[in-house]
């Protein structure tokens, strides 16, 4: 692992051991960063528990401020040495290492604030960059891909279960009533999402025959409705490991999409190999 050079400005070291994980003061750094924020968080949740904030109140609130210390001077050292300060303060780390810091001073003018403390919990998302978990991110990269290809029938599928939930809200709504808890059609339609959805909270239940004969039409539709979400995902995930060379692209529109065994193009209808196929052979 590359030390630093101490050729280097000040300024520079600083942003390699801060921002860089290729040296070894840079992981050390950041790995130390990790435990800090974890320490953090674990301090503002204990001081929540009542009787450990009685019997520790003071060492935990200390502890915090100590904290507090840590990642404010890490904020300014930050906005210091980033080689482009306002691109820093403005990107998404920025924003989050900002707010990391801001809780206990916010507390000092409303009590109760501190709780904001376990926002500091988004920055071991660092632990991605600093322990260079390469497979994961690429794995990351796929699943997103995925999700965008599979957005169009994802948002399909989640209009359909909005419209299927309404409707079952109004059914109920007029086959239990007030009487039974289902006092309007928001409250039935609340009842329709927990019960399709398998939580089952069961604050509101059915009473009468006819409502529970609905309610398990609703839990066996639920069970089925699950699945689909995760089986077009799953489609598009298959799908974005196939080797390149191994796509249809179609000629008229470019969509390079296509599974090996697709004769149509899903977006325009031509088909991907003319009477000839792409070997001189017979097309599919």
């Amino acid at each position: 692992m590359p030390e630093l050079r101490n050729d280097q400005p000040l300024r520079e070291r600083t942003a390699e051991v801060i921002f860089g994980h290729e040296t070894r003061a840079g992981k050390a750094y950041n790995v130390a960063l990790i435990a800090v924020i974890v320490g953090s968080v674990l301090v503002v949740s204990l001081e929540s528990v009542a009787t450990l904030a009685h019997s520790w109140g003071p060492e935990l609130r200390a502890a915090e401020w100590a904290f507090t210390a840590v990642f404010t001077i890490d904020y300014l050292a930050r906005l210091w040495c980033a080689p482009r300060r306002a691109a820093y303060a403005r990107s998404l780390l920025g924003v989050i290492d900002l707010v990391a810091t801001l809780p206990s001073f916010i507390s000092l003018l409303f009590p109760g604030g501190q709780a904001l403390i376990t926002v500091r919990a988004l920055r071991l998302l660092r632990i991605f960059r600093v322990l260079k978990l390469v497979e994961y991110v690429s794995e990351a990269k796929a699943l997103t891909l995925a999700l965008q290809r599979s957005r169009r029938k994802v948002i399909v599928f989640i209009a359909t279960v909005a419209s299927l939930v309404v409707v079952l809200g109004s059914v109920m709504y007029l086959v239990e009533g007030p009487e039974h808890g289902f006092s309007s059609i928001p409250n039935s339609i609340y009842w329709a999402i927990v019960t399709l959805t398998t939580v089952g909270y069961g604050d509101i239940a059915p009473k009468t025959a006819l409502g529970k004969g609905v309610a398990s039409l609703v839990m066996l539709i639920g069970y089925g409705i699950i699945a689909v979400p995760t089986s077009i995902v799953t489609v598009e995930l298959a799908r974005t490991r196939e080797p390149a060379a191994a796509r249809r692209t179609c000629p008229r529109c470019g969509l390079a999409e296509h599974a090996v065994e697709a004769r149509y193009c899903l977006r325009c209808g031509e088909a991907l190999f003319g009477p000839a196929g792409p070997s001189g052979m017979a097309g599919p």
